[in-house]
């Protein structure tokens, strides 16, 4: 059991050593689309978990992704429903990033490729559960790890694998970047997906481009008219667009890719009706399709994820701040269980800035910081 004369504030965390356990994390790059390079990550991961006496799970990942792994860590009460603390290792940026935004620490700031976005707040949760452990304290709930492969995408072939991990516990911790002001999430909007598809008419654009009617023309022209319907309940941006083979032949395919996203489910709802009614056959013969892809459904926080976001703010008063929440753009796998209803937390990684961009960093205060936030909170858990 919790001993009781454990605070959170006294684990003998090294700041300077965990920046060297997280380098190799951030070295070992990790883009959705590159699973080969997802499952290097997944194995670093792994042995970690199994170094820290985890029990590891493979989880082998659909076509075209990466795998997947849970670590469990042995408890008397292993089997009855836990914690589990969820986060995802997959990350925007594709390899050799490395080379213009190297790990490197300067001053206040560490940057690296998904170091906020969230390798560091993966590692930091992991680091949580092993400091406990040097420190004799054995949390009330049996605690498990799942790290997944395709968040960045939307998690369209994990999402059942978090599903069903998560109804087996009582409590989601999901360690993704802290809200500015040092901060934890406990809603997150609802965000959908587009597959855009443009079909035009071929043509030779040298000799008879009159003949053709381009796709990218179309595209182009359907972009604008989609970004323009953004207002303040519901957003529009297309983010993905390819299209054409040959600057000789007018093109008759373009492909694009389009998120909405909306602080209540209505307003997305409606979003999607305005998108999926852009389809079109017109009468040259071309075509416009709009088709759904993955959905994120909106989070409200229940009395549960209050309630639990009630025992991270002791923990962090006795760190020395107030911790203040809130619900937050951006979605994560904590929309899926939030809106299931199972008591989650989300924000609980690190602090910083620039995730997405070559200008990536956390605080590294906020390392040894959120390790603890997030010890004290497996530490004091109970049924």
């Amino acid at each position: 059991m919790m001993r009781a004369d454990f605070r959170p504030a006294d684990l003998p965390l090294d700041t300077d050593a965990l920046l060297a356990g997280l380098r190799p994390w951030i070295e070992c790059e990790s883009p959705t689309f590159d699973p080969a390079a997802v499952n290097r990550m997944m194995d670093l991961a792994a042995a970690e978990l199994a170094a820290a006496g985890a029990v590891v799970t493979r989880i082998f990942g659909p076509p075209g992704l990466g795998d997947c792994v849970r670590g469990d860590f042995p408890h008397p009460r292993r089997g009855e429903p836990g914690i589990l603390v969820m986060s995802h290792l997959d990350t925007v940026h594709p390899v050799g990033t490395l080379k213009t935004l190297p790990f490197k620490r300067e001053g206040s700031r560490c940057y690296g490729p998904g170091i906020l976005d969230m390798k560091g707040g993966a590692y930091a949760s992991l680091q949580a559960v092993v400091a406990l452990a040097k420190a004799g304290v054995e949390t009330p709930l049996p605690v498990s790890v799942l790290f997944t492969s395709d968040e960045e995408i939307g998690s369209p072939g994990t999402r059942e694998i978090i599903m069903a991990e998560a109804r087996k516990h009582r409590f989601i911790l999901v360690p993704e970047p802290g809200r500015p002001g040092n901060g934890v999430v406990t809603g997150r909007y609802a965000i959908a997906r587009f597959n855009l598809l443009a079909e035009g008419r071929p043509s030779h654009a040298g000799s008879q481009l009159k003949n053709g009617r381009s796709a990218i023309s179309m595209m182009a022209t359907q972009l604008l008219a989609i970004e323009a319907m953004t207002d303040d309940d519901c957003t529009f941006s297309v983010g993905v667009i390819s299209g054409g083979q040959w600057v000789n032949c007018v093109p008759t395919s373009c492909c694009a890719e389009a998120l909405s996203m909306a602080k209540r489910q209505e307003d997305l709802d409606r979003g999607v009706e305005r998108m999926l009614a852009l389809s079109a056959q017109n009468d040259d013969g071309t075509r416009f399709t709009v088709s759904r892809g993955v959905t994120r459904p909106v989070w409200e926080p229940n009395d549960a994820t209050l309630k639990l976001f009630g025992l991270a703010r002791e923990v962090a008063g006795e760190l020395g701040w107030t911790l203040e929440h809130g619900s937050a753009g951006g979605g994560s796998d904590a929309n899926f269980t939030g809106a299931e209803g199972i008591a989650s937390l989300d924000g609980l990684g690190l602090l910083g800035a620039g995730y997405h961009t070559l200008e990536e960093h956390i605080e590294v205060e906020s390392l040894a910081q959120r390790t603890r936030l997030m010890a004290g909170l497996l530490a004091r858990l109970t049924a």
